[in-house]
């Protein structure tokens, strides 16, 4: 649930939810169970399949679309052993994001191969989905251990075991993608229209300080969910973005018929839930074919700066 995929802003509230004492017993059980679900710690290779397939029934390859040296030594130890990856705190936090939704039970720390500039390798020590856990989101992992250093970066990731995506119909082994260096800043890295089955619309948060963000506002039209490469919140400090961000994202669109557009979503959703997903919630039904989001107004948890970022949609 820490991730430089919202890294600041869960550590944050995990926090001070776990040194408060004022949580109820209920509420500290669901936590509970919300870890043991999401968090994996194999060190090799469990998942025994037949299945070799990496062209999905969209089209699109089983791949990695993304991997991020988020936080160099910097993972806090006391909320990163106890509620998102045991033996992770103290270390290196690297978000990998998937070409399609991955089955956690086929997911395991030793199916990953880390590969530094000067050739070193290290093992995965754990791994967690969270707080990336809504309808659609379960593409993104936080890797936690000790992967390289600023003056050694992280350069490869490949996928070496048997990896399975949440349909069972690919395998990721196989799958490899270079490393976003630790002084980049974040960029969208995958952009979909949501289906409406998953809109929800109207539905709020959950009480917990990660996963299960708040719906589009009943009225919506269309949803496209952005998935950014690492965590981001406002310059600063943990605040996630609100109604400035909204306005700052600029959708194309393409009327049947008509010459495109560019829209700014009327709302701005799965907000305060620790992820690296946001929804942008529109008022038309025209296809949208890609994203914009200007430089300057987001930072992962080291303060660096996103650039201008673009992201196509799948066609």
């Amino acid at each position: 649930m820490l991730m430089k995929i919202c890294l600041r802003t869960s550590i944050t509230l995990i926090g001070a939810v776990l040194l408060s004492g004022c949580e109820s017993l209920s509420r500290a059980s669901a936590m509970a169970q919300y870890k043991r679900t999401l968090d994996t710690y194999a060190q090799a290779d469990t998942t025994a399949t037949q299945i070799t397939n990496v062209k999905h029934a969209d089209g699109r390859n089983a791949a990695l679309i993304s991997a991020f040296f988020g936080l160099d030594n910097a993972l806090p130890k006391r909320p990163t052993d106890r509620v998102a990856c045991k033996g992770g705190g103290g270390g290196d936090g690297m978000p990998v994001i998937f070409s399609h939704e991955v089955d956690i039970k086929t997911l395991e720390p030793g199916d990953f191969k880390i590969t530094t500039a000067s050739g070193a390798t290290n093992p995965v020590t754990c791994l967690t989905l969270a707080p990336a856990d809504d309808p659609g989101e379960l593409r993104t992992a936080l890797l936690a251990g000790f992967f390289g250093s600023a003056a050694d970066q992280p350069v490869t990731v490949e996928i070496t075991g048997n990896v399975l995506s949440l349909d069972g119909s690919v395998n990721f082994r196989g799958a490899k993608v270079a490393v976003t260096p630790l002084e980049a800043g974040p960029t969208m890295v995958w952009a979909e229209v949501v289906p409406e089955a998953q809109w929800e619309l109207g539905r709020k948060a959950t009480r917990l300080p990660w996963g299960g963000g708040e719906r589009c506002p009943v009225g919506t039209k269309q949803v496209v969910r952005v998935t950014w490469n690492g965590g981001v919140t406002k310059p600063a400090g943990p605040d996630p973005a609100d109604d400035k961000e909204r306005q700052l994202y600029k959708i194309t669109t393409t009327p049947s018929g008509g010459a495109s557009a560019l829209v700014t979503p009327f709302a701005l959703a799965d907000l305060n839930d620790g992820d690296n997903n946001h929804l942008l919630c529109l008022d038309t039904t025209d296809a949208v074919t890609s994203v914009f989001f200007p430089e300057g107004y987001l930072t992962d948890p080291r303060e660096d700066v996103n650039p201008d970022t673009t992201i196509s949609l799948p066609r």
